[in-house]
């Protein structure tokens, strides 16, 4: 294995939310001289809407390096990440490896690293839902007991890490999914018009995201959730941006002439979509925190969160799969004056949340560089 002569960064990602989280950690990456960032996409998710289009719309460097895993099972997708990511460390070994979220690229990145002595950052560090039956809590549990370095989103992070006994290499930085609307945010309002692209005015719309496999895979979860789709679309027409892992189900599963249901988008017209929205619904913890920074109320499809602070900050509501459940929510929200609500300012950081994180990259890279070889 050769070491590059100036410290190297190898910036594993493979997943949609992963692309985004990634954007804006590049881009203050580039502008500081003397780091190399590399990337390394894996192609868990391999569509174009679901991949390429993120890489273009956020002006995120290429990737070094592509693997093209596609689907299959947990442990068939992640063990061909795990080969495939080891061999490029093999080839290029870089100084540090940063992983993002929860996905099986990011268990597949931390271990692949960790195996060859190489220190893992992970960005959204200490995130829990306590359910161990989510195979993203699996990935994201062992990815920090693995990790060097932790970035986390909020306080409930860092003592999550604390009461499983990880206590050093903490940083709470704040979450990077609000640098990515404080960049991108004005853009998507300026390119794209939700009337004109979809035929719905705003605030006169629900808009709908459903992919977790605990709703997706389970029959009767997500009869519940479309049942309440259909209710709810008798108030107003919800727009749902269907995921491929609900595509393959749909079909058998009739929605309503009300649910417009369309391929997945790009990041500034998922933007733009969330923030013209009266009430959106969503199983994604991305969107739960987009929904957020967006000002608009969110009902989260699952019995748990990790983004339990949008929950106490009253502009989230945990409805699970029941039908009734998700109506009484959602029309509850779309009754409310939302305009009048208390609304937490700063509650995952200030939107600089990248040039932090790069801040303690390239220090502990530094000291990487200074430390005396084995």
């Amino acid at each position: 294995m050769t070491r590059s002569t100036v410290p190297r960064i190898l910036t594993v990602v493979g997943a949609r939310p992963q692309f985004i989280k990634a954007a804006p950690l590049s881009l203050a990456l580039k502008a500081r001289p003397g780091l190399e960032e590399c990337i390394l996409h894996t192609g868990q998710h391999y569509d174009p809407e679901m991949s390429d289009i993120f890489f273009q719309q956020m002006g995120i460097p290429a990737p070094h390096f592509r693997l093209d895993v596609g689907s299959g099972s947990h442990a068939q997708q992640t063990a061909a990440a795990l080969t495939g990511i080891e061999e490029v460390l093999f080839r290029q070994p870089p100084d540090l490896v940063v992983v993002f979220g929860d996905t099986n690229t990011t268990l597949a990145g931390a271990l692949a690293a960790v195996k060859l002595h190489i220190p893992v950052a992970h960005v959204e560090a200490g995130m829990r839902s306590f359910n161990r039956r989510m195979p993203e809590e699996i990935n994201r549990v062992v990815t920090d007991h693995v990790a060097h370095l932790h970035f986390c989103a909020s306080e409930t992070a860092v003592r999550n890490l604390e009461r499983e006994g990880i206590r050093t290499g903490i940083h709470l930085v704040g979450d990077i999914m609000a640098d990515c609307v404080r960049v991108f945010g004005e853009a998507a309002d300026r390119t794209v018009s939700v009337e004109a692209r979809f035929g719905a005015a705003p605030k006169a719309y629900v808009l709908l995201t459903c992919h977790r496999a605990e709703n997706t895979d389970d029959p009767i979860r997500l009869s519940g959730i479309l049942a309440a789709v259909r209710r709810i679309a008798e108030r107003l027409p919800v727009i749902f941006p269907a995921h491929p892992r609900i595509r393959a189900v749909l079909p058998d599963r009739p929605t309503s002439p009300r649910v417009l249901v369309i391929p997945p988008v790009g990041y500034l017209e998922m933007l733009a979509l969330e923030r013209s929205a009266a009430l959106i619904l969503t199983d994604s913890g991305g969107v739960q925190k987009e929904s957020l920074y967006a000002r608009v109320p969110c009902v989260t499809l699952r019995d748990e969160t990790e983004w339990v602070e949008t929950v106490e900050a009253g502009w989230n509501t945990l409805a699970g799969a029941d039908p009734d459940r998700i109506v009484s929510a959602a029309f509850d929200a779309l009754e409310r004056n939302w305009g009048e609500a208390p609304y937490p300012e700063g509650l995952y950081g200030d939107g600089f949340t990248a040039q932090r994180i790069a801040d303690v990259l390239a220090r502990t890279l530094a000291e990487l560089r200074a430390a005396p070889g084995p």
